[in-house]
């Protein structure tokens, strides 16, 4: 089951897939079959929805109230509205609402490129956790961009993508900040996080034509094979859109 529509799922199943499994085996591990989840900037649900579709109970925290209109919506329709909490705020109002210590797995997809200070916020996500906690980090991948530019014929723009501290191409660039392999790994670890795997995410499903993919019979379904095959060899992490790193709470 992938939380999203057909053409939605060629950007999220291989983030699902890793995120099912490890709340699956944590749950075994602590002979606990309904963990406490922490989506932060979780808006409407893609994943929370889901997430409480397994039995777990959620809290999504996020600073639009549109947004968690939205998942209180989504959540009624799919009959989980008593495992889904909406809380209004950000990583730094963390500390405020969740209670350190109490949640046994956290998502983080797409914050870290919005937010301040990525190593403040990664630490008050970790102050959350149980000891051996999980955290899914998704964020966007600086060569991953440098090889969108170039491909779309912005060379420059590729080369101020590779070069810049903060993986941005220029004032225009609506990405506030990217990230490689390496820095994410080295905030992770300063966070007390050991990465478990790591993941390239939207490897080809950025670069092929859409009108490819909806109107070649089966085409969908066998990108989708494909992303989920090339997102675990680390040669094609390089290329991928985002990073997802799987780390636990040392």
């Amino acid at each position: 089951m992938y939380p999203t529509r057909p053409r939605s799922a060629l950007r999220t199943a291989v983030v699902w897939e890793v995120v099912r499994t490890a709340l699956e085996r944590r749950a075994t591990e602590l002979d606990q079959p309904v963990l406490d989840v922490l989506d932060t900037g979780g808006g409407t649900g893609n994943f929370a929805v889901p997430v409480a579709r397994l039995g777990h109970r959620v809290t999504v925290v996020d600073p639009s109230p549109d947004a968690l209109f939205a998942l209180e919506r989504r959540a009624a329709e799919a009959g989980v509205t008593e495992l889904v909490r909406a809380v209004q705020g950000d990583t730094q109002t963390l500390p405020e609402v969740i209670a350190p210590s109490s949640v046994d797995a956290v998502l983080c997809h797409g914050v870290l490129e919005v937010v301040d200070d990525p190593a403040e916020a990664l630490g008050h996500l970790t102050a959350t956790l149980h000891k051996g906690g999980l955290v899914s980090l998704l964020a966007a991948n600086r060569n991953g961009a440098v090889l969108a530019r170039a491909l779309a014929g912005h060379f420059d723009e590729a080369r101020t993508v590779l070069e810049a501290t903060d993986g941005r191409w220029g004032t225009a660039d609506p990405m506030p900040r990217r990230f490689t392999a390496q820095e994410l790994d080295a905030l992770a670890g300063a966070a007390g996080l050991r990465v478990e795997s790591v993941h390239g995410v939207r490897v080809f499903a950025d670069l092929v034509p859409g009108v490819l993919v909806d109107t070649e019979p089966g085409a969908m379904d066998a990108l989708l094979r494909l992303e989920q095959a090339a997102a675990q060899q680390p040669a094609f992490h390089a290329v991928a859109t985002q990073l997802h790193l799987l780390a636990a709470l040392v």
